[in-house]
């Protein structure tokens, strides 16, 4: 007797949520099946990459094999085209990191000017990321979103203690797309959306960021959520918990020691952006399979390898 398959088939569905404008905008999410699971239904939208341009421009990647992608790139702009030509790139990332008033402390029209700047460079649709001061953060995606009105980019993100002012002015005032972000919490993941609903956001506005770590820094608990956030919204069809989700994996990545520490200090841990790369490909691929729509990677190589891991499996 041949082998027949038995496919699990679910009637709800992850909502889909559009960024960008014309031919290059992405849609994330819109399948209601579990991640790669083509066997059960077709995988209506596969799994986006978004590329992270930093706002310091190419000095703030001292990697060598970064430097030599961005050769030649003398501004974020530049490097949003660069990046932009890159296969498996869906849409670029820019990285306020130096508005921090702890840090840096760039003024908002500056950060202004870079994003408009980097909009302007390619078509592909844009992600704006803040610097994760709440007050700088509110400032920065209002502005940002009234600056790029009609560009329909995402701002990452908004957090329960700035959700208000954040969905009001991105998504209610200027049409913009909003993160909702929370920390790896399934019932702060639901909740923050039930507040932004509530607030009068539609589902098709929403992308969760339901937060992340690097492989071996907690993944477990990021593990387990996603897994979590998949099932309710599809086996128990909760609506709160159906808008497809983007994780931040750069940020988280080429944070850890493995890829910051030297190699003259480490020297039997190997390469340092070897290690970077291997571990951006590792932590970007488990959250893939556990349910991210969308990832934002830093690596040229890295790119290029969850690229061809996402062909390979839809």
């Amino acid at each position: 007797m041949a082998f027949e398959a038995k496919t699990q088939a679910y009637s709800s569905s992850i909502a889909a949520v559009t960024v960008g404008t014309g031919d290059k905008a992405v849609q994330f999410g819109g399948n209601n099946v579990l991640p790669f699971y083509s066997f059960d239904a077709p995988i209506v939208n596969a799994p986006k990459i978004g590329a992270e341009i930093p706002d310091n421009g190419i000095s703030a990647y001292p990697q060598p094999g970064l430097q030599e992608f961005y050769a030649g790139c003398s501004t974020p702009a530049d490097m949003a085209k660069r990046a932009a030509a890159l296969p498996g790139v869906s849409f670029l990332c820019l990285h306020l990191e130096s508005a921090d008033p702890n840090g840096e402390n760039r003024s908002t029209e500056d950060c202004v000017k870079i994003a408009v700047s980097v909009a302007d460079a390619t078509d592909l649709p844009l992600v704006i990321m803040g610097c994760k001061n709440i007050e700088k953060d509110t400032e920065l995606f209002s502005k940002i979103s009234e600056a790029l009105q009609g560009k329909n980019i995402l701002v990452l993100s908004a957090r329960e203690e700035d959700y208000k002012a954040v969905g009001a002015s991105a998504v209610l005032a200027y049409g913009q797309k909003v993160g909702a972000e929370s920390a790896v919490d399934i019932n702060l993941a639901k909740q923050l959306n039930v507040l932004m609903t509530q607030l009068g956001i539609s589902s098709d506005s929403i992308v969760m960021n339901a937060g992340s770590a690097a492989a071996g820094y907690g993944y477990e608990y990021v593990a387990s959520t996603l897994d979590r956030i998949r099932a309710a919204a599809l086996a128990q069809s909760d609506d709160q918990l159906q808008m497809p989700i983007i994780t931040p994996v750069s940020t988280e990545t080429w944070a850890v020691k493995e890829s910051m520490m030297s190699e003259a200090d480490m020297p039997e841990w190997g390469n340092a952006e070897e290690r970077g790369i291997e571990m951006e490909i590792t932590t970007a691929s488990a959250c893939l399979t556990g349910g991210s729509d969308a990832v934002i990677l830093r690596h040229p190589a890295s790119i290029k390898a969850i690229s061809e891991m996402i062909d390979a499996l839809v």
